[in-house]
């Protein structure tokens, strides 16, 4: 048995907490809301982002960051991405030198650009960094429903001991050392999401949808190789498993609010009313900007951040997705263009 901390008490951390907990480990979760961590650790339920799921024992809550994290054998960092700097930022005097930390959250810094291994670097320079994901809802997992996810670590060792740590029966771990690609995929889902949400929500079909699904990975992945990631991550869980799964369910927060945009509901009024974090809509602006600087061609994110963030109509992005060129169909055409596949 470890004592693990878990740094953000929102749906996915909670859910983390409990496939931990079932494998025996003493889970403390930091939490900003003083309502989660009191219903935690009274009720044994996050009522306010999990409602419904009896926490098993083992867990605890506080808002304090040395009982969450000074005696952890590792750490797992699920604030939404926006917030991933502050929040660590103001861990480090508490995390002792040398402890692990695994990064759950799926976005890329808006003003920055940087990946959160990235925003790690600066903010927790003395923690070696994993990445876990993969497709992964919080609903299932939380209550033991089987689940496969990729834990991207750059040192194997480090990586063979946390999956033992973290993986089991129904939470199996798959191991990479693909630290940028593993990232790039799930960042590149909650964007593609959208997406497939606005065209499920305009009612234009499942035949739409799987197209977006295809286009979208091909964009994910030559961002991906453009950074160094390697191409069969995109074909793994943290790519098309990632993938797949939010952009063909309503469950999946970013596909729900791609719907309805697509049913014609304004984006303030959509986020005003949630109380989680579409991670899609915050990253879509820094995945165009780092593919401009890269000279990658993303035309599916391009015109889902024009939707988000610069006054185009959803009516504008279905009409220009109906009018991309066609071309030559391969996987990553634009790294092929360039003659830099391997």
């Amino acid at each position: 048995m470890a004592q693990v901390g878990i740094v953000g008490g929102g749906a996915f951390g909670t859910a983390m907490a409990c496939v931990l907990a079932r494998r025996g480990h003493a889970v403390t979760i930091w939490a900003r809301e003083p309502e989660v961590v009191a219903a935690i650790n009274a009720e044994r339920e996050n009522r306010l982002y999990l409602r419904g799921v009896a926490l098993p024992a083992g867990i605890a809550a506080s808002g304090d960051f040395d009982a969450a994290v000074r005696a952890a054998r590792f750490v797992l960092l699920v604030p939404p991405a926006q917030h991933m700097r502050a929040v660590t930022t103001a861990l480090r005097p508490h995390l002792a030198a040398g402890t692990p930390v695994i990064t759950c959250s799926k976005g890329m810094e808006a003003a920055t650009g940087l990946l959160m291994s990235q925003v790690l670097a600066e903010t927790l320079p003395q923690a070696p960094v994993a990445v876990l994901s993969g497709p992964s809802f919080a609903a299932d997992i939380s209550v033991g429903r089987p689940t496969g996810v990729t834990l991207a670590c750059a040192n194997p060792l480090l990586g063979a001991k946390l999956e033992a740590e973290i993986g089991g029966p129904g939470f199996g771990v798959y191991l990479s050392d693909d630290v940028i690609g593993a990232q790039i995929g799930g960042v590149m889902k909650n964007v593609v999401a959208i997406a497939c949400g606005i065209v499920t929500g305009r009612q234009l079909g499942a035949s739409m949808r799987a197209t977006l699904v295809a286009r979208g990975l091909a964009e994910a992945t030559d961002l991906g190789l453009s950074l160094g990631a390697r191409l069969e991550t995109f074909l793994g869980l943290s790519g098309i498993g990632d993938i797949d799964l939010s952009c063909n369910s309503p469950q999946s927060r970013n596909m729900s609010l791609g719907i309805a945009l697509g049913e014609g509901r304004r984006l303030a009024d959509i986020l005003g009313e949630r109380i989680t974090v579409q991670e899609g809509v915050h990253s879509a602006s820094a995945v165009v900007a780092l593919a401009a600087r890269l000279g990658v061609e993303m035309p599916i994110a391009t015109l889902v951040d024009a939707v988000l963030n610069r006054g185009a109509t959803v009516d504008d992005l279905v009409a220009r997705l109906l009018a991309l060129p066609f071309g030559i169909e391969r996987a990553v055409v634009p790294w092929l263009r360039r003659g830099k596949a391997s």
